[in-house]
């Protein structure tokens, strides 16, 4: 199941998506799905008549994996962790799908990476490898847009992480999902820049939710980012950014100063 937030007349709606690409019809829900469980109603909209929204703004926090692919630690020039390292984006860091991202004045050295990224769907803590996907409302897809030069230069990557739209989600939510072995590519102006799979990640994306349970009391609608392939690279003024996770869909961003 597609679970996707948007708008149409400056209503605000989540509905299910269906359809094949180009032809989506969105089903609105009565009232919010991660409380009130999904409940259509009779409202019906075609996707070119909706605003797509960020499928969610998380209630509390939004928790990146640190170097959890091999060759994207690498690259950098970085060790791979012996265990799972986070860092924390806030909320206001959160943008749509086909959200222009206005690059901040402060930095000229802004870094896509394509994630895939896990919504969370009930209240837990110190949560079980093998219990996880209890926990789990579904995945979406993500664009981890990082401040290489701040990352460089300041003690801690929360200015490098957290800037206003540093975490374009979308473009929905996909409910059922096998993490295991999935394609994640990343698009720069047409030109393919990542093309990984998860199952090169470091720890798996249960392993990486868990070992987050443990640091964080985890609520509904807060997001995991997994980590990202190796290619990242700089992003400009005009830069079009696609990124498409295997199951779920292509999430579209421009850039803009």
């Amino acid at each position: 199941m597609r679970i996707a937030r948007f708008t149409v007349d400056n209503e605000l709606y989540f509905g299910v998506v269906e359809g094949e690409q180009g032809e989506e019809t969105l089903t609105a829900l009565s009232g919010d799905p991660f409380y009130g469980g999904v409940q259509p109603t009779d409202k019906k909209f075609s996707i070119e008549d909706v605003r797509l929204l960020s499928p969610i703004i998380p209630r509390s926090k939004v928790i990146g994996a640190a170097r959890n692919w091999h060759d994207h630690a690498s690259e950098l020039g970085n060790e791979t962790p012996a265990s799972p390292q986070f860092f924390l984006k806030p909320n206001t860091a959160v943008v749509g799908p086909n959200d222009p991202v206005t690059l901040p004045e402060w930095s000229e050295d802004i870094s896509y990476e394509g994630e895939l990224a896990v919504v969370i769907g009930r209240i837990a803590k110190s949560v079980p490898v093998e219990r996880v996907p209890e926990i789990i409302f579904g995945y979406t897809v993500a664009n981890d847009l990082t401040a290489r030069d701040a990352q460089k230069s300041d003690l801690q990557w929360t200015r490098a992480k957290g800037f206003d739209g540093a975490c374009p989600l979308g473009p929905w939510i996909q409910t059922e999902l096998q993490t295991d072995d999935l394609s994640i590519q990343t698009w720069v102006d047409g030109d393919l820049k990542q093309d990984g799979t998860t199952a090169d990640m470091v720890f798996s994306v249960a392993e990486v939710v868990a070992a987050a349970s443990e640091m964080f009391t985890l609520l509904p609608g807060d997001v995991i980012l997994t980590g990202t392939p190796a290619g990242v690279g700089r992003v400009d003024e005009g830069s079009e950014v696609e990124i498409e996770v295997e199951g779920i869909g292509a999430l579209v961003n421009t850039f803009r100063r």
